[in-house]
């Protein structure tokens, strides 16, 4: 079963390159394995997926999304500076990589190294995403699309090739 135009809960199978700003690319799936996701189930920044709602097999779109329905905006109240000590000594830490902590319900918090002072005593962490505060630039091909199938729906995402695999 095949549906015609992008709507919630399509399986929508794209390709995308995500350029910021400054030209730099963040990322792209271009010469390698496309995207497949499904839509309305929040897999996506709002913004693109708002674009993405009713476009068809076939199209190609440039997509610019600002930072408020990308990775929101950048909250300084979310960096936090702590010693070399609160972290595991067996694990190097550099700017840039991400991990996860839990709040006190047991959810998961992700987190990201915003910097490592030069002596490495003093680590930055911040709860806002590498991209917050940037507009995203993406440039999408779309190479299919079809309805979910119950199992994908009752999971929130896609299941087989390009998808999440169990």
């Amino acid at each position: 079963m095949t549906s015609s135009t992008i709507a919630k809960n399509s399986v929508v199978t794209l390709h995308y390159k995500l350029t910021l700003d400054d030209g730099s690319v963040a990322d792209s799936s271009f010469g390698g394995d496309p995207l497949a996701y499904l839509h309305g189930h929040g897999n996506l920044v709002p913004g693109l997926e708002r674009q993405l709602q009713g476009k068809k097999a076939g199209d190609k779109l440039d997509a610019i999304v600002p930072a408020a329905e990308g990775y929101g905006e950048y909250d300084p109240q979310g960096d936090q500076t702590l010693p070399r000590s609160a972290f595991p000594p067996d694990v190097e830490i550099q700017e840039g990589m991400g991990f996860h902590t839990e709040d006190d319900k047991g959810n998961p918090i992700p987190l990201w190294v915003k910097a490592v002072d030069t002596k490495g005593k003093q680590i930055t962490i911040t709860s806002n995403h590498p991209l917050a505060g940037q507009r995203l630039n993406f440039t999408i091909e779309i190479l299919s699309l079809r309805a979910a199938t119950k199992e994908e729906l009752s999971h929130g995402h896609v299941h087989g090739p390009g998808g999440h695999h169990h």
